[in-house]
């Protein structure tokens, strides 16, 4: 076990001189499970760190999203739920050519503010949903030149968000632009 993991740092130490720093943001389209809303469009912007060799790469990032839905209550009154998370994800891709790869990883993500608009009443409330989310992210990406990037990803929470007592979890589609830094 000692040489595996050793193996694997010297791996991971001989293939940092490649790592690359980069910027990303996208549309984003979101909603909760199992439920009759409607998906709220928003957006998302953050920072990654790439490191590793040519096939496979780790990729931690930090980003803002903004989720939610949108929809109307029993008496046909309009509902706007926005939600913004900082996520947290660590993906791990896989280069099946040198322009595409496909990723795949867990993310945490922490509710940064909530605003609640139900006809004319608001609330930013966040006593009503979870403090924070656990999930997963699989997608796959397009390498341009000039290191310019273009990805879709779909992240799946796993976690209930206990939203008024209700089990539901969030569902966010990205389609994302990114430029990674030489």
């Amino acid at each position: 076990m000692k040489k595996v993991l050793w193996v694997f740092f010297m791996v991971f130490i001989t293939n940092i001189a490649h790592a690359q720093f980069g910027i990303r943001a996208g549309y984003s389209s979101a909603n909760f499970s199992d439920t009759n809303f409607s998906p709220k469009s928003g957006f998302h912007a953050g920072v990654y760190f790439t490191a590793g060799s040519d096939l496979i790469q780790v990729e931690p990032g930090i980003q803002f999203a903004g989720k939610g839905y949108t929809g109307e209550d029993d008496n046909g009154t309009a509902i706007d739920e926005q939600l913004n998370y900082l996520d947290l994800p660590v993906l791990v891709r896989l280069s099946l050519m040198p322009i595409l790869n496909v990723f795949a990883g867990p993310q945490a993500s922490f509710l940064l503010s909530r605003n609640y608009q139900l006809g004319q009443v608001s609330s930013n409330s966040l006593e009503v949903i979870s403090a924070y989310d656990l999930g997963g992210v699989v997608g796959a990406q397009l390498q341009l030149p000039a290191g310019i990037n273009f990805q879709a990803s779909y992240d799946i929470g796993l976690k209930s968000l206990n939203y008024f007592d209700t089990d539901v979890k969030n569902r966010v589609f990205k389609i994302s632009l990114g430029y990674t830094l030489k």
